[in-house]
């Protein structure tokens, strides 16, 4: 529950204050007419027991009054009971006018209460107002902190998924890199044997090439022997039918000094390759 706003404080307390004060009011008002009349009576038979201390020092005159035969100013008891009267009636009218002072005052004091009243109660819509644009305002700002934490919680769980992404990318990253790593070693591995083998080719070959040229030169070296003795052409190979029956264009096998056969071929000018 909410509590009430300082002016409903300020008249509570004001109605509090006047019940307190206004609690013997009565009894206070009762105490001051008796207090008037106790002096009015008081007053009044100090009058009259003036008029009967002077009847008593004037025997001749007369208490009883009949009526014309003497004015009211020869019987002093009457006198005393007509300034007795006047002096009530005195009393009376100031009290009269007192009554209408206060009233008067009262009226005053009520207009000003109800300007007062009147101001308190603009002073209290204005509040009431403000405090009605505040609580919308403070509506509309909970919205939009309502708003921001769903954005950032949103957020967050992108942020989340986006992390989780980028953890499986390099994970990914990483066995590419592996697999790179193991084919670039590979790829050494299978150059360099490639390579090797190459060469060992290229060293077959360079070793055919110098048996080849080897045995050529030593066949040659045989037909410019065999030439130098026998007095015949230079030439491997036949071109008629020999006395050992070999034909023209038939391979003529040489057995060297060393014991080794040399097997010549039909034409001196190809390689080994063919």
């Amino acid at each position: 529950m909410a509590e009430p706003s300082w002016q409903e404080l300020l008249r509570l307390r004001l109605s509090e204050r006047n019940a307190k004060q206004n609690a013997f009011a009565s009894i206070i008002e009762q105490y001051r007419r008796l207090a008037q009349q106790t002096k009015l009576l008081k007053e009044r038979n100090a009058s009259l027991l003036k008029a009967v201390g002077s009847v008593r020092t004037n025997p001749s005159s007369s208490t009883v009054h009949v009526p014309g035969t003497a004015s009211s100013e020869d019987n002093p008891v009457r006198a005393a009971y007509m300034a007795s009267l006047e002096s009530q009636i005195s009393s009376l009218r100031d009290e009269l006018a007192t009554v209408y002072k206060t009233q008067g005052q009262n009226a005053q004091r009520l207009l000003a209460m109800n300007e007062t009243l009147r101001e308190k109660e603009e002073a209290s819509r204005i509040e009431t107002e403000n405090l009605r644009k505040a609580r919308e305002e403070v509506a509309h700002l909970r919205r939009k902190v309502d708003q921001h934490a769903e954005l950032m919680a949103e957020k967050d769980r992108t942020a989340q998924v986006l992390h989780d992404e980028i953890n499986t990318l390099q994970l990914e990253l990483g066995q590419i890199d592996e697999r790179n790593q193991t084919l670039t070693k590979d790829n050494a591995k299978l150059l360099q044997r490639w390579l090797d083998d190459k060469q060992a080719q290229a060293n077959k070959m360079n070793e055919a090439n110098d048996f080849y040229e080897d045995m050529r030169s030593r066949h040659q070296a045989v037909l410019n022997w065999r030439d130098g003795g026998d007095g015949k052409p230079a030439s491997g190979i036949s071109t008629s039918v020999s006395g050992n029956g070999v034909k023209e264009g038939e391979v003529v096998g040489e057995t060297l000094t060393d014991g080794t056969k040399l097997q010549g071929e039909t034409s001196l000018d190809q390689t080994p390759n063919g």
